[in-house]
Parts: structure tokens; C-alpha cells; sequence
């Protein structure tokens, strides 16, 4: 570990000094390049010489304590009381910082949710949903671009897609896929009686065009005329874009910009991110499509979350974790829950190492 770690330094080193060299500097795809790999490498090595630092005062330290002056002494101990949990964290943290990113972490997202078992009901809280990743958005800064929305009678979703633009969105948005269970008394019971519904959430990375290469003679292309708000120009124009990837059975459809050849940069970009991820279950041997491996059937028992309304109360069964103030949640307060999952994950993938 320590040679691994001391090379990783090096090449750190190495990197800052060439970053210098006038030659590097008027080459700026390189400098870019080289910019990317040096900030890659600067946690590990941030991390690594504060533990190294931290290594040698609890070295002196023990020195002290071993000593004869017993004012020294006790000083030391203090010191060491002090130093031993800190160099317990930072050990745990250059753990972290050795594991192999997920390359996807800084993309934009395209977020599906859909209305599960329970009917009217599911398609509110599906709305609440969307909603809800809305304004978490809101609060960190990420533009959302509505790509597709089926909405129901009532006013929630059958199905709504969008997408979140921003730094590090999968990163987050990323644990959020799976099954959300809510229990609550619907507004059209009449007996007060609490009912069980599911909405579904799937979360892809973006894909780039390199990585997904589509030939257009595999696509049909189904202009239509979109439904929803729009006023006039959705009465005269048909702009709402429907493609099908014939190849991989895969449909996507884009109705809320006003022109067809808008719809239609959206629908492709959700189309790249389904293929990217079909790719790469098929890497892993995984027979399911990336939907069906997030959130499986939309069935009550496959689920990542509860919101249970009687209780004011969220409950994660992943982590498993409880927290209270589901109006807030609702609101976009949900990093306490995504930072518990996230950590979770971390775990899971140290014991693999």
C-alpha cells in the first residue's frame, strides 16, 4: 500500500512540474488532460501526506509519553487522545479515496418516474416525486428540462421524464433509483382508511455520442401532434417526436419543446442513455435492461423507500435508515438519506477490495 501510495505522489509531482513547461501549456487539450489526471490524484495525496504528518507527531508523542518527566508525559497522552481518532479517519478517508471512481459520477441524469401499483394514487405521488427531485435540484443549482410527461386524470403522472443538468448529478441522484413505497389515506377515501401505493424511479447517466454509436437507418421516427399545455401551437402543429430504436425494441418520445427538431435532440439523448446502459449490462452479464434492474416491476414489495404518512416518518431499506419531517423531505430535503446510502455504498465496496 505505502509504494502504491508513494507512486501515486510521484506522478502527482511529476504532473505539477510538466503542467509548468511552456510547451504543455501551449498545447491546451494536453493541459486539459493533465489538469483532469492532477486533480484525479490530489485527494489520494492530500490525504496522504496530512495521515503521513499526523503518523510522525503521534511517533513523537508516544516518544514523550514513554519518557521520564511525567508533566511531558501526561502532556503526550493528551496529545495522543487527540491524535489517534484523527489519524483512524483520515485512514478511513484515504481508503475511500483509493477507490475507483464511477465514471458516470459528474454527468447530467435523465430521471424516469413512473406511477406503479395503486392507480390514481401512485400517479400523485409520482408527481410528489417529481416534485420533490425538483426542488433538490433547485437548492444545488441543477436546470431541469422536462422531456416527456404523461399526466393523469387528477393531476399527478402516469409517467414523467426529465433532465437534471449539473456537476456530479448522477453522483447523487444515482442511490434514488428503486421502488418508493407510500402509505396515506387518498383524498377519495372515504372511510379513512390507509392505503399502499408504489411509484417507480430510474436514473441514467447521460450518454455521450462517442460512447453510444447510433445509425439513423435503425430508427423510425413518429411525429405527432402533443397533448397537455401548449396552447395554440399544440392544436396546429405536430412537433411531439417519438423514436424507436429497431434493433433494441427500445421507445422513447419527447412532446414539451415547440419544435420537432428540439424534441428530437431530446429523445436521442435519452435514447444514448438507455443504450449506454443495456452496453453495460451486457458487460457485466446482466440480462435485464437498465429500468428493470433499477426498479423491477413496480410491485409494493420491491422497494428502497417508505414514506409513511401517519407517521410523518421516511424509512430507507437499504441502510436501513428513519428519519421524521416527510414535509420537508417532499421538499427537497433528502441529503441526510442519499449521504446515508452513499455511505453504505462505500462500505460495501471496501469489504470487496
Amino acid at each position: 500500500m505505502q509504494d502504491k501510495l508513494r507512486a501515486i505522489e510521484e506522478r502527482f509531482e511529476a504532473i505539477t512540474a510538466e503542467m509548468a513547461n511552456p510547451d504543455v501549456l501551449a498545447d491546451y487539450q494536453k493541459l486539459q488532460e493533465m489538469n483532469k489526471e492532477r486533480a484525479a490524484l490530489e485527494k489520494v495525496v492530500s490525504v496522504f501526506r496530512e495521515l503521513r504528518g499526523v503518523d510522525e507527531q503521534i511517533e513523537e508523542a508516544r516518544a514523550l509519553a514513554d519518557g521520564g518527566d511525567a508533566e511531558m508525559a501526561a502532556l503526550a497522552h493528551e496529545e495522543l487522545a487527540e491524535l489517534e481518532p484523527r489519524r483512524e479517519h483520515l485512514a478511513r478517508d484515504l481508503q475511500l479515496s483509493l477507490l475507483p471512481p464511477d465514471p458516470h459520477d459528474d454527468r447530467n441524469v435523465i430521471v424516469e418516474i413512473r406511477g406503479g401499483t395503486g392507480g390514481e394514487e401512485a400517479a400523485l405521488f409520482a408527481g410528489e416525486l417529481y416534485r420533490m427531485y425538483s426542488r433538490y435540484a433547485e437548492k444545488k443549482r441543477w436546470p431541469i428540462e422536462v422531456i416527456s410527461a404523461s399526466e393523469s386524470e387528477k393531476g399527478g403522472f402516469k409517467e414523467i421524464v426529465f433532465e437534471v443538468h449539473g456537476k456530479g448529478a448522477y453522483s447523487r441522484l444515482k442511490f434514488e433509483s428503486g421502488g418508493h413505497r407510500v402509505q396515506r389515506v387518498p383524498e377519495t377515501e372515504a372511510q379513512g382508511r390507509i392505503h399502499t401505493s408504489t411509484s417507480t424511479v430510474a436514473v441514467l447517466p447521460e450518454a455521450d455520442e462517442i460512447e453510444v454509436e447510433i445509425d439513423e437507418k435503425d430508427i423510425k421516427t413518429d411525429i405527432y401532434h402533443s397533448g397537455g399545455a401548449g396552447g395554440q401551437n399544440v392544436n396546429k402543429v405536430a412537433t411531439a417526436v417519438r423514436l424507436t430504436h429497431i434493433p433494441s425494441g427500445i421507445v422513447v418520445q419527447c412532446q414539451d419543446e415547440r419544435t420537432q427538431g428540439k424534441n428530437r435532440v431530446k429523445a436521442m439523448n435519452v435514447l444514448r442513455a438507455r443504450l449506454l446502459q443495456m452496453k453495460e449490462d451486457a458487460q457485466a452479464s446482466e440480462i435485464s435492461s437498465s429500468r428493470k434492474s433499477q426498479v423491477g416491476s413496480g410491485e409494493r414489495a420491491e422497494k428502497v423507500r417508505t414514506y409513511n404518512f401517519a407517521q410523518d416518518r421516511i424509512t430507507d431499506h437499504r441502510v436501513p435508515y428513519t428519519r421524521h419531517g416527510l414535509p420537508a423531505f417532499l421538499d427537497g430535503d433528502i441529503d441526510d438519506v442519499i449521504d446515508a446510502v452513499a455511505t453504505a455504498d462505500q462500505a460495501r465496496r471496501l469489504e470487496e477490495e
